[in-house]
């Protein structure tokens, strides 16, 4: 079995009403680097590799919405890492780019010594993917510390998202530490026992109610990020 050590670089940024967490994780032995879901401030993510002297050869996708792809083309031109992606998010979206490689439940990507497992988790989109690691979950938009991902938009499914949540608490353990593509106040990093007592999605048993909750009409705004 292949285990590491390996770190994780939170890099938050923003452009207009947007506020995103992308994730850097590298591995201590080889200084390889993979990049999760690169957003809007390239020179931070430049910036980051180079004070860990580490080399960006993977990038990783949560979803395919603009906010979490934005800086692939960049970050294609300049290291040539190879590019993961959902299987059904390329399908249903026919999102494409150089190197990029499906990827599919239960998939396992090697990083260096790092081993990053991929958990299919649809519901904010068809093929939204999860990244875990041993002691981490990198969640995207399928689950907040305070919430999960609106599913109204196109290829959104309220029904496939509380499915979603539930693999998480059946599979992911409870210390693991959460991180999502967004905040609405509650810093990235929490543990997921915290989510389970606290996140409202987390503590509603039936699907059905799950459903009519989190496409309730009057919602806060979907983009009071933090």
């Amino acid at each position: 079995m292949t285990t590491s050590e390996y770190k994780v670089i939170s890099i938050k940024s923003s452009y207009e009403a947007f506020i995103n967490y992308s994730y850097i994780v590298v591995d201590e032995t080889t200084r390889e680097a993979a990049v999760i879901d690169p957003s809007w401030d390239l020179e931070a993510i430049l910036d980051s590799l180079e004070a860990e002297q580490a080399k960006l050869t993977h990038i990783l996708l949560t979803h395919s919405h603009t906010d979490h792809v934005h800086l692939v083309g960049a970050l294609l031109d300049r290291f040539n890492p190879q590019v993961y992606m959902g299987g059904a998010e390329i399908d249903f979206f026919r999102y494409h780019c150089k190197n990029l490689k499906p990827v599919k439940d239960r998939d396992a990507v090697l990083m260096g010594n790092t081993l990053i497992s991929c958990i299919n988790t649809p519901g904010h989109t068809p093929g939204s993917i999860c990244y875990s690691l041993t002691n981490h979950i990198f969640t995207g938009d399928t689950l907040f510390a305070e919430g999960c991902g609106i599913c109204s938009e196109r290829g959104g499914d309220p029904g496939a998202m509380y499915q979603s949540l539930q693999k998480i608490r059946q599979q992911i353990h409870p210390s693991v530490r959460v991180y999502p593509a967004h905040s609405f106040g509650i810093e990235p990093g929490q543990t997921l026992q915290m989510l389970l007592e606290r996140n409202i999605y987390f503590n509603i048993f039936d699907e059905e109610q799950f459903i009519a909750f989190r496409m309730r009409r009057n919602q806060p705004d979907a983009k009071s990020f933090v």
